[in-house]
């Protein structure tokens, strides 16, 4: 019977939901013996497609079954307590990914709101918490996937298995890289919840039971603070501190100043532990993990005031290797000989790091190497253990310089006086030993003569060990068998495979690939190498035409050389991914010209992004040979070749940002605008840029360009007919009549660089913002008039994603280049929308700081004429618009700050015609007579001053009223001087009251 349904599993969901009145889980989940598996199996029964009557596949329906199992999900969960370290075990991403969004759904967490832009202590309590526990598990999935990952030995290939792990896989990825997208909202949420000082409570079986109830029988309990399983501050404080200190870890190797936040965090959460005790239910720390994160932070971020003397050997021997002082190193290790402080493994992997840079072509390193190698092995030999491979491999040819070192390290290693009986012996033995293995009495008698030999050997036992020695030499006697050597006997083949997969792995060389593929086919011819790591992927269209090839050494190598180049391209190691793209040619060249087109259009792709991350940073523009290449891409007719999609992407934003419009308008085949949508979009965005110099009349392409974005931004409504034969909405999607979906063409814009093609752009979807009917204040943007002023179906239209995609596209231009006037004032005019009047003020004045060289300059006319607001219908200055952006910040906020108010009162000047109602009712302020004084220098209309006097005057503020009586008697601002005198001095005040707000609100 199958275990997935819950009406098959022998268990009702009431009887499921049964709890006792403890608190406890059900009597069902505690005898179940993995009850986190039940949460896999509602939530895929829950998320089955259906059939409908014409066999067409559709979403899950939202019906009374699959709400009952998600909530049945979420119940295990609470049985749970909700612990990310059993729910990660043993639910794979897209499950628990599943999951999450039901707690966040069901938590009321607005959808499509970023958590970021929520306040955590004004939310419900179990609002917060879920809202923590998606972003803890967000950046937890992070880090975990970034390290490494021991492959399954596959077993006998079955198709459906195959593709149900492929799916599985991508659907991974695609979770993955939006995780990664939003890391830093997610971390930026974590370090919020620090701040809170309150406790947090998450959802229990019974309040979930309560939610799920009608809401007039709730009445409003789970809101209470009191409602949920409790979670104390300093508990949740813990936990989220660990997660942000491994978060910061793993951003350390990109970023080292991230290592100083780690530090932080992983000490704090030391101390939140010792407060708490480990013996808390709601947080559980792998101590030892974080005891090796705190060492690892010691070591890479030591404190600016220790000394050399003063720092631990970890450190120490961390600067050695970042400076390159290898030498250090090998002094350090053999001086640890004698206190056994550093940990055999520690030693080893630092050993294993040098060996990857002597494998990558560093040979001054392999004298280093040996170094090392013999203070481990004297360390292991010291402590009973037996020598390893890799010093026998080392020292397979002995040298003079090689013996002295090794009886170098040695003497260093024993302190003769207070080593015990069993260290005297074991080095003995060792030096012993090593003479056995000697083939030359030359380097013999350089042991055997050393005074730490002749020390720690007796005379009987030296001459007996001579004789040997001199039996084995050929010139005394050839009939002796020499004593059988380390390297005669042959190691096992599990060995030598697992050495070579470990340098297929980390070499980036294509000969040396090549060799290492050829080594371990001799020794087996089971394995698919190919598998041997699961970082080593290629695009799903390209795998089908690779796994392919018949001949199993040509498809790992072909495989292993791809996936190496597309990985080095994506870390931007430009140089490797281009060797091992062109051996990869030169490979399937022989044999597939499908494949070699595949190759010549990666090529493409990694030579665009090598001019893009190199010279073209600089405004340098792409050779003519790249442009040819990219044009014969986007015109190339070869039937059966699998392309990516990505690289018609960065062909048609490649043209635009090198303003190719020429060819894009004129030049490019009437086929490709059918077939290849980047092509058509970017055809219309070109055209639109040539036309924009012309009359309005003649803009045609700018309509057609608004068509196709409206057209992409649209939804279609879907229906279904009930029982009672209505009719009803039941969702909105994405349409898919448009060339393309909204995220592919956000995609594509984040490609662009271009200033006019991005101005273009944004023009058109806040004139698309604008359009809907129950819009209050319009935004502004440059040739917006280009653009139609409707839209014949507004229902058909997704303006929430239109309103996201604009504060999308302007914070990536805006990341482009953060001084363009234009773009700060959409900027602005988004904050002014949404009421946030503090923020629109911010970027006002820096749209007209970064156009007047912070004021000093006149503020060019185009800057400040567009429309702020559209309250009325007159086209209003933007300094018209500064006083009522002031004030209603003021209303808005409930602050009545006598600063704010008085820079409502002197804003007011700028206007045309001055408005004193407004300035008049700013200075009437209870709170606004305090300190007011301090900005009269900025007034320079002799009626607010004047008003002032009578203000303070009837508040008995005598010495303020001879402060204003003061600036009235400014010869400047004598009515009776001319009118170049009077602007003359308006003019002055305004610049230091601008270069003032400017400084107080940047």
């Amino acid at each position: 019977m199958d275990k997935g349904h819950p009406a098959q599993m022998g268990t009702t969901s009431t009887q499921f939901c049964e709890a006792s009145v403890d608190g406890e889980g059900p009597r069902f989940l505690k005898q179940y013996p993995a009850p986190v598996q039940l949460i896999v199996q509602f939530l895929e029964q829950a998320s089955k497609p259906s059939v409908n009557e014409q066999n067409q596949v559709q979403p899950p329906p939202d019906n009374k079954r699959n709400r009952i199992l998600k909530l049945l999900a979420l119940k295990v969960a609470a049985h749970l307590k909700w612990d990310l370290d059993v729910l990660e075990k043993s639910l794979s991403v897209p499950v628990l990914n599943m999951l999450l969004n039901e707690l966040l759904c069901i938590s009321k967490v607005p959808p499509g709101t970023k958590h970021v832009d929520m306040d955590l202590a004004t939310l419900p309590p179990t609002t917060a918490m879920a809202i923590l526990l998606y972003n803890r598990w967000a950046i937890r999935t992070i880090v975990q996937s970034s390290f490494p990952v021991k492959q399954a030995k596959p077993g006998p290939p079955q198709l459906s298995v195959m593709n149900q792990m492929q799916q599985e896989k991508e659907l991974t990825e695609n979770i993955l890289k939006v995780l990664k997208e939003q890391a830093s909202d997610s971390i930026l949420v974590l370090e919020a919840a620090l701040k809170l000082n309150k406790d947090l409570y998450v959802h229990t079986m019974r309040t979930l039971d309560l939610l799920a109830m009608e809401p007039g029988v709730v009445n409003g309990e789970t809101e209470s603070s009191t409602v949920g399983l409790k979670i104390k501050t300093e508990e949740m404080q813990c936990q989220v501190c660990y997660d942000l200190g491994a978060a910061y870890f793993q951003q350390g190797s990109t970023n080292p100043a991230a290592y100083e936040n780690a530090r932080e965090k992983f000490f704090r959460t030391k101390e939140l532990i010792a407060e708490i005790g480990s013996l808390s239910l709601h947080c559980t720390i792998d101590e030892k993990r974080l005891a090796g994160y705190c060492q690892a932070c010691d070591v890479l971020v030591p404190s600016s005031d220790s000394t050399s003397q003063q720092l631990t050997p970890y450190s120490q021997v961390h600067i050695c290797l970042r400076s390159g002082n290898y030498q250090e190193v090998t002094k350090i290790f053999a001086e640890d000989n004698l206190t056994f402080s550093l940990p055999v493994q520690f030693r080893q992997s630092v050993l294993r790091e040098l060996f990857q840079k002597a494998q990558q072509g560093n040979e001054a390193l392999d004298e280093i190497c040996f170094k090392v190698c013999a203070c481990n092995t004297v360390r292991d030999i010291l402590e009973g253990r037996a020598i390893g491979v890799q010093f026998n491999q080392l020292f397979l040819r002995p040298n003079k310089e090689k013996i002295d070192f090794l009886l170098e390290v040695c003497s260093r290693s024993i302190n003769l006086e207070k080593a015990s009986d069993s260290l005297k012996g074991n080095m003995a033995a060792f030096l012993k030993n090593v003479c056995l293995g000697l083939e030359d009495l030359q380097y013999v008698f350089m042991i055997s003569s050393h005074e730490l030999f002749i020390t720690l050997l007796k005379d009987e036992e030296r001459k007996l060990l001579v004789d040997q020695m001199r039996k084995r030499s050929p010139r005394v006697n050839l009939c002796i068998k020499p004593v059988t050597s380390f390297y005669d006997i042959p190691a096992s083949a599990s060995v030598n495979i697992g050495q070579l997969e470990h340098q297929l792995i980390l070499s980036v060389d294509p000969w040396r690939i090549r060799q290492i593929l050829i080594e371990l086919h001799g020794m087996t011819s089971e394995r698919q190498f190919w598998t041997v790591s699961n970082k080593w992927e290629i695009p799903s269209v390209y795998s089908g035409v690779i796994l392919g090839i018949k001949d199993n050494l040509t498809r790992d190598l072909v495989y292993i050389l791809m996936a190496k180049g597309l990985h080095c391209s994506t870390v931007k190691d430009f140089s490797h991914a281009k060797q091992l793209f062109a051996a990869c040619l030169e490979l399937v060249t022989e044999f597939s010209p499908k494949l070699r087109q595949v190759m010549l259009n990666e090529m493409l792709l990694l030579d665009i992004h090598t001019h893009e991350a190199g010279t073209g940073q600089s405004g340098e523009r792409p050779p003519s040979d790249l442009i040819s290449r990219v044009r014969g891409y986007l015109e190339m007719r070869l039937p059966d070749i699998p392309l990516r999609q990505v690289i018609a992407e960065e062909c048609v934003a490649f043209m635009l940002n090198w303003r190719e419009n020429e060819y894009l308008t004129l030049q490019v085949p009437a086929f490709l605008l059918q077939s290849n949508p980047y092509v058509k979009l970017g055809q219309l965005l070109a055209a639109t840029c040539k036309e924009l110099p012309g009359p309005k009349e003649s803009r045609r392409t700018a309509k057609d360009l608004w068509e196709v974005v409206v057209q992409i931004c649209s939804v279609s409504s879907q229906h279904k007919r009930g029982n009672d034969g209505r009719i009803s909405l039941i969702k909105q999607r994405e349409s898919t009549l448009g060339i393309m979906y909204r995220s592919e063409l956000l995609s594509f814009i984040k490609k662009l660089r271009e200033p006019l093609v991005l101005t273009i752009i944004l023009s058109l979807f806040v004139k698309l913002h604008n359009v809907r009917e129950d819009i209050v204040n319009d935004i502004t943007a440059e040739h917006i008039s280009i653009w139609p002023s409707s839209i014949p179906n507004l229902q058909s239209v997704d303006f929430e994603a239109v309103a996201i995609t604009v504060k999308e596209l302007v914070r990536y231009a805006l990341s482009i280049n953060p001084n363009n006037h234009s773009w700060l004032i959409i900027q602005a005019d988004i904050y002014f929308a949404t009421n946030q009047y503090s923020a629109a003020l911010h970027y006002y004045l820096q749209a007209g700081a970064v156009c007047s060289d912070f004021f000093n300059k006149a503020v060019p006319p185009d800057v400040y004429t567009d429309q702020v607001g559209n309250k009325t219908n007159d086209k209003v200055l933007f300094f018209a618009e500064l006083p009522h952006t002031v004030f209603h910040f003021l209303q808005f906020s409930k602050l009545a700050f006598c600063q704010l108010l008085i820079q409502v009162a002197i804003l007011c000047q700028f206007l045309r015609e001055i408005d004193y109602k407004t300035a008049f009712k700013s200075l009437q302020e209870q709170n606004s007579h305090d300190a007011m004084d301090s900005y009269y220098d900025y007034i320079w209309d002799v009626t607010i001053l004047e008003y002032l006097t009578y203000l303070h005057h009837k508040r008995g503020e005598t010495d303020k009223r001879q402060i204003a009586i003061k600036a009235i008697g400014q010869t400047e601002l004598n009515a009776s001087n001319p009118e170049e005198v009077l602007q003359l001095a308006a003019q002055r005040r305004k610049k230091k009251f601008l270069q003032a707000m400017a400084k107080l609100y940047f």
